[in-house]
């Protein structure tokens, strides 16, 4: 059982960040290809091949964990499985062939619930969260500010991306408890609370919500800092101090030079954040289990209680994971749209035209 669930939820995560690292590493490639001058062979010798055999563990572990999992989910979506320990399927007839999808999303009001709280969720802890990693990425790689004991504030702001997502959830928890908790009593030593009636946050949805932001704010905000600052670091010095030398501000500096300069790497943290985003599971099961009234469930919980909860649903649990999958692989494809260097792009055209160009001179043909 733990493996068939395994394989629901693989897809999502996997295959889509498998696939989103080799695209972000291909262009991350080719941008730096396109400031090297290629020199000529000076040996017959191929080495090739040993690329290819360093590459087999990556592809072993891509069809068995990543692969494999997407096709039989994929698969599952179109069945008729469901039941404890059931492992016999048969396909649906043609009529009824979709009808596990049409179920997810149009007779299954929670996955709607689910899917907006998942966006929800994901998109107030970005914000803020690219917001202090850029100000303290900026901060700490400023060449006109030392900033003292640097080391141990990147350490103190990276240590809580590896604490485990369960002890966290369950120190939230027991911090926002009502009537004794944490919160409650500093905030009754401070006069915020007046009638001695403690505030239930873990009943509230809002309050809810707003915990599982900022749980998610804070877990992840120190990890985003590490990809900016390098990312910053890999800027060529010469052009801050042309910079310094013309006179910019610091505000000039980070607008006009910092932020062009990092966009690919603010592609791929945008990415992989919307892929992390859309797969959140842990936190939210964790700490309510996705209460109150569906307030911090997720589509990953819908998908884990439509699995093994219940009647065991695996048919549609594997429709509502394809239908994830689907909706990261599109979302993905228009970030990468929207934020692709044009610049570079109509260079390439104008190129290829100049080319074309001297193809017809040559031939005599105006």
């Amino acid at each position: 059982m733990l493996y068939r669930g395994c394989l629901l939820v693989a897809p999502i995560f996997l295959s889509t960040k498998s696939f989103t690292s080799f695209i972000l590493g291909y262009i991350i490639m080719k941008k730096k290809d396109s400031n090297v001058t290629v020199l000529k062979k000076r040996s017959t010798v191929s080495y090739a091949k040993y690329g290819y055999i360093f590459s087999i563990p990556f592809v072993l572990a891509f069809l068995i964990f990543s692969l494999y999992p997407t096709l039989y989910t994929a698969i599952l979506g179109f069945t008729n499985l469901r039941g404890v320990g059931k492992t016999n399927f048969k396909f649906l007839a043609l009529d009824k062939f979709f009808s596990n999808y049409e179920y997810i999303i149009f007779k299954n009001p929670t996955f709607r619930i689910a899917l907006m709280n998942t966006f929800k969720i994901w998109i107030c802890n970005f914000i803020p969260q690219m917001i202090l990693a850029l100000l303290l990425a900026a901060w700490f790689t400023n060449r006109r500010v030392k900033v003292p004991g640097e080391g141990a504030f990147k350490v103190l702001f990276y240590m809580p991306n590896i604490i485990t997502a369960a002890t966290v959830a369950i120190l939230f928890n027991a911090l926002f408890a009502d009537p004794i908790g944490p919160i409650n009593s500093l905030l009754q030593k401070l006069g915020i609370i007046t009638d001695g009636k403690p505030i239930k946050f873990l009943q509230d949805k809002g309050a809810a919500q707003a915990i599982v932001i900022f749980i998610q704010t804070w877990m992840w905000y120190g990890y985003t800092m590490i990809i900016m600052i390098s990312a910053i670091l890999g800027i060529s010095p010469d052009i801050f101090e042309a910079a310094d030398i013309d006179g910019a501000s610091g505000i000039q500096v980070f607008f006009q030079i910092t932020i062009p300069n990092i966009k690919t790497i603010l592609l791929f943290t945008l990415v992989t954040s919307l892929i992390g985003g859309l797969n959140m599971f842990d936190i939210p099961y964790l700490f309510l289990n996705g209460g109150p009234d569906n307030a911090t469930i997720t589509t990953n919980v819908f998908i884990y209680k439509l699995a093994f909860s219940g009647g065991y649903l695996y048919n549609r649990a594997s429709a509502a994971s394809m239908i994830m999958w689907l909706l990261i692989v599109a979302c993905s494809a228009v970030m990468f749209f929207v934020m692709r260097d044009k610049e570079e792009i109509a260079l390439k055209k104008q190129k290829k035209l100049q080319m074309k160009e001297a193809k017809l001179a040559a031939k005599g043909v105006n």
